[in-house]
């Protein structure tokens, strides 16, 4: 298999200022056996329009309508639609760079099955770029050069859901795109990392993520703090929760309060510590906080931090250290 057809999958809604830029940049790669499955997710500007007029003038790329609602309708039916070997997505408001296709599959077919062929990413904006984006992109990036991006996957996406290359064969292995869940990109890394895939450490920037105040992800409640809470605390308590343990809830702000909601729903046990003085001693949800110095109390512990603070990371995985207990066995950093 020296040049494997690659299935380029792509949800578009109301991206037409950005689509042919988007286009050109496919339509450029350097590797070229490609074919783009741009499903219009009802758009109300001439996107499908734009579609048709670069298919007219190269068949490989093939626009097709949207016959439910969303971005999981939409890129189930460019997969049912696909026929090659290797599967990736991009997004219709973004850029791909010139040999991100090539290097993608060039480690794939170098590595294998088994594999995810990641990308560094670098955001770019007409406005400024936000602090959190450029933190977000740097965190990123990291992990991919080293191919460490599961390490952290309980903290975000690891996972840029536009720069990622598999095999037709694992894709199906992780139940391709027939779960319903959203956030969709979230959902489909747990999957990877359930299944065991391993990510291919890159060093290139392959995508040009763009960022505007209508992205999807901004706009859409799929896209919400709370459904990512809510997406870490199912595979959690799926793959890591370690029942014989005594689990403790660190931190007491807007996302320790949603994982709390959630593990009561499910009675499950668990202690709750935060370092706020105005909170410890009193009850939330039913439940009475507990300071820090309650913790050498609490005997074989596996801990959930949900303290975005960085300093205080810092210090909390000093203690965990200290107490020779391991990341992603004994503690989950979901912030």
């Amino acid at each position: 298999m020296k040049n494997p057809l690659v299935s380029i999958i792509m949800p578009v809604k109301n991206t037409a200022q950005f689509l042919e830029q988007c286009l050109d940049s496919i339509i450029g790669q350097s590797y070229q056996n490609w074919e783009l499955l741009a499903v219009d997710d009802g758009s109300s500007d001439n996107s499908f329009s734009i579609l048709e007029t670069y298919s007219n003038n190269d068949n490989r790329v093939k626009p097709l309508k949207n016959n439910g609602k969303g971005i999981i309708e939409a890129l189930r039916l460019a997969y049912l639609k696909s026929s090659g070997e290797f599967i990736t997505r991009m997004d219709s408001d973004d850029m791909m760079t010139l040999d991100k296709l090539s290097v993608m599959s060039s480690n794939l077919l170098q590595k294998g099955e088994g594999n995810i062929a990641i990308g560094l990413v670098k955001y770019f904006s007409e406005n400024e770029l936000g602090e959190g984006f450029k933190n977000y992109e740097q965190w990123l990036n990291g992990l991919t050069q080293n191919g460490t991006n599961f390490s952290e996957i309980y903290k975000e996406c690891v996972i840029p859901s536009p720069c990622w290359m598999v095999y037709r064969s694992d894709f199906e292995k992780c139940d391709a795109l027939r779960p319903n869940t959203y956030p969709e990109d979230y959902d489909l890394t747990f999957r990877f990392y359930i299944n065991g895939l391993k990510p291919i450490a890159c060093d290139k920037i392959l995508h040009h993520w763009r960022d505007y105040a209508t992205r999807t992800s901004r706009t859409d409640e799929n896209y919400a703090d709370n459904t990512f809470i809510t997406i870490k605390a199912k595979y959690f308590l799926q793959q890591e929760y370690d029942s014989s343990k005594n689990l403790v809830v660190w931190g007491a702000g807007r996302k320790g309060k949603s994982l709390a909601k959630i593990l009561i729903e499910k009675n499950i046990e668990f202690q709750w510590i935060c370092d706020n003085p105005k909170k410890i001693g009193k009850h939330i949800y039913d439940k009475e906080m507990l300071g820090f110095n309650e913790l050498e109390k609490i005997e074989n512990a596996q801990s959930i931090v949900t303290v975005a603070n960085s300093t205080a990371q810092e210090e909390i995985k000093k203690h965990f250290e200290d107490l020779k207990q391991k990341a992603m066995k004994d503690y989950f950093f979901f912030c």
